[in-house]
């Protein structure tokens, strides 16, 4: 699958359209352009979404991982991942962070296919519809990913 490394500045409105697909509390273009433009912050893109990352300090967090609907499980999710954290590596990271919505099992999966592990839980860190409230897990891995098989299988 090809990806493309996006540095700022960049066509922030189409990940703001990506973004607005696959979440309900969508982050807009201005929001997107402000981290971006954030030094060790960077984007990777494919065909139906989007990864944003940022690298500092050894390590990276992944901000946001995009998926337009129509465009899951195809392994677009994976090959964002897996290209996000081989520049991210070359730019100085040894580990790689992200948070998850605890009740987000098919990207829960998916990163734990990738080799992360939880190592905290935030507590009611996500707000949902009906003022519910989500755990958001802190997962982490250390890098190179060790993809073992077909860890796009899944996607």
């Amino acid at each position: 699958m090809k990806t493309q490394l996006l540095s700022h500045p960049c066509d922030v409105d189409a990940l703001a359209a990506c973004h607005a697909a696959a979440f309900a509390e969508a982050w807009s273009a201005d929001w997107i352009s402000r981290l971006m433009a954030q030094p060790g912050t960077f984007a990777i893109r494919a065909e139906g979404g989007f990864v944003l990352l940022r690298s500092a300090g050894g390590e990276a967090e992944v901000l946001t991982l995009a998926v337009a609907p129509a465009a899951r499980r195809r392994g677009i999710a994976t090959a964002l991942i897996l290209a996000a954290s081989e520049y991210a590596q070359k730019q100085g990271a040894r580990k790689l962070l992200l948070e998850v919505g605890s009740a987000n099992e098919p990207a829960k999966s998916l990163y734990v296919r990738l080799g992360f592990r939880e190592v905290a839980c935030r507590k009611g860190y996500y707000q949902g519809g009906e003022g519910q409230q989500e755990d958001a897990l802190v997962m982490a891995v250390e890098l190179p990913l060790v993809v073992v098989g077909n860890a796009a299988k899944f996607d």
